[in-house]
């Protein structure tokens, strides 16, 4: 057993069983395969990662475990539950306990924020007017925008955007949220915000995190379990600092952001002076 296995066992013993279980997971769009035989357990009250380049999946497996998508074989399992076993009502009511930010954020246009963070729950609930304003600024006071509430979504910078989600996805006290590259486009100050965002809810409210990214420094920074997917299956599986001591040369490769190597820089072609001295086009 190598070091990166020690590291996931030790994580398994902390909590068992795994808030989500992947076992086998087949999914293909047309002949193209996405995930073959998947295997992928996250623990409860942790942050996980599932890294890769980009085209590996990573937001297909999101909709999986949301039974947005089914696969062709394999089992999804939520709280225990199969998840692509449920009729509709048992179907949305274990989505309610699935918080969601989106990769733009998908915020209501012609709502303000205070509306955004609302929605849910008007949609949900029927609490009393006074419950739900106080749970609302609530939300916004965790991501910091309490103040913005009566702004609109053109009137938002792109972090502040992203922070209004995550109030929203937040709102009806999910115990799983799930994150679509939510560090791409943001500058600096905004990235750091939101890096220390995701741990501090997570850790502030015992949720269950999964983080789906390609930004290397920023997930490991916040994860306590990293995957690592490429051609439909898991190809590396541990703790960030097992994972930057890796041999893997595919992997390493991965990590630091080096051009060249297992992926090679230069798609498949002949011989460059074959193919210069050629006339095919």
């Amino acid at each position: 057993m190598n070091s990166s296995d020690n590291s996931s066992s030790q994580i398994d013993a902390d909590q068992d069983p795994p808030l989500v279980q992947i076992e086998g997971l087949t999914f293909r769009r047309g002949q193209k395969v996405i995930f073959d035989g998947l295997d992928i357990d996250i623990p409860r009250g942790k942050v996980t990662a599932i890294m890769g380049p980009s085209g590996t999946g990573k937001t297909t497996l999101l909709k999986l475990i949301g039974a947005q998508l089914r696969p062709q074989a394999g089992r999804i399992r939520v709280d225990g539950v199969d998840i692509h076993r449920l009729g509709g009502r048992a179907l949305y009511r274990m989505r309610r306990r699935m918080g969601m930010l989106f990769q733009s954020s998908a915020l209501l246009t012609d709502l303000d924020v205070f509306e955004n963070v609302a929605f849910p729950l008007r949609e949900n609930t029927r609490l009393p007017g006074g419950v739900l304003r106080t749970l609302i600024l609530m939300k916004l006071q965790a991501v910091g925008l309490r103040g913005a509430r009566r702004l609109t979504s053109s009137e938002l910078s792109g972090g502040m955007a992203r922070r209004v989600a995550l109030a929203r996805a937040i709102a009806l006290d999910p115990m799983m949220i799930m994150y679509d590259e939510p560090f791409t486009g943001l500058d600096p100050i905004t990235l750091g915000a939101i890096v220390a965002l995701i741990k501090r809810l997570n850790d502030g409210m015992g949720l269950t995190t999964v983080i789906v990214s390609h930004d290397v420094p920023e997930t490991l920074g916040i994860a306590d379990l990293v995957y690592v997917i490429s051609q439909g299956k898991v190809v590396a599986r541990g703790s960030p600092e097992t994972l930057q001591q890796t041999d893997s040369p595919w992997v390493r490769q991965f990590m630091r952001g080096e051009a060249d190597g297992p992926v090679p820089f230069h798609y498949p072609a002949p011989p460059y002076l074959e193919d210069l001295m050629g006339d095919a086009p």
